[in-house]
């Protein structure tokens, strides 16, 4: 797939079949786009897991965090990347371990390599993009 380009039913079709995401590189500072796009995310009806080894333990807008995707004890539809590029592939490792559905790349954040590696497990790729900007634009 060309990452360059989705088209609105590629990203919309992601949208409503996600209900769980984890977010890797969550923030408990409000001030953070994590911690925002976190507290959009739920207000549209996602469940969001912060993941921020970090921050383990703590409570991020009422949700548990913990230190790793294998560390969540629930299907998982989405991992929402907030980490830079060369924490990519460890994270598409872990993504492909726990069965995500989908791997979506933060604004900014792109790795064709992790990519491909994610789509051959049959995992859906978005890269450079933000679910909050995308699901306000398609009117979600």
């Amino acid at each position: 797939m060309r990452h360059d380009h989705y088209a609105d039913s590629y990203i919309a079709d992601i949208l409503a079949r996600t209900r769980v995401i984890a977010l890797v590189g969550a923030s408990p500072k409000p001030n953070r786009d994590s911690y925002e796009v976190m507290q959009f995310l739920q207000r549209h009806g996602y469940r969001v897991i912060p993941v921020n080894p970090q921050a383990a333990g703590t409570t991020i807008l009422g949700e548990t965090c913990v230190a790793a995707l294998g560390d969540i004890a629930e299907p998982v539809d989405m991992v929402d990347v907030f980490r830079k590029p060369d924490a990519v592939p460890a994270i598409v490792d872990e993504a492909i371990a726990i069965g995500a559905k989908t791997v979506w790349l933060q604004l900014g954040i792109s790795h064709a390599e992790a990519a491909a590696r994610a789509e051959a497990a049959g995992i859906a790729v978005v890269m450079d993009r933000c679910p909050k900007i995308e699901i306000s634009r398609l009117g979600r």
